[in-house]
């Protein structure tokens, strides 16, 4: 496991460590959360950037064309 030493204004400390205690989880534990949270949602973003680049959109339109008002 490895060690990461981060800096943050007061402020930011201040709304972690509130959140984390609300939350019943150590601090580490709040950020790490947020860090996995943050790397998945930049994951789907480029998945879902290239799935993009392979699509159709005459047959989206005809699909879309299928679909009830």
């Amino acid at each position: 496991m490895a060690v990461l030493n981060v800096r943050v204004s007061d402020s930011i400390h201040s709304a972690i460590k509130n959140f984390a205690s609300d939350e019943n989880i150590s601090i580490n534990q709040f950020i790490t959360s947020a860090v996995i949270e943050k790397i998945a949602a930049l994951k789907a973003g480029n998945y879902i950037k290239e799935r993009g680049k392979s699509g159709d959109k005459d047959l989206f339109m005809k699909v879309l064309d299928k679909v009830p008002d």
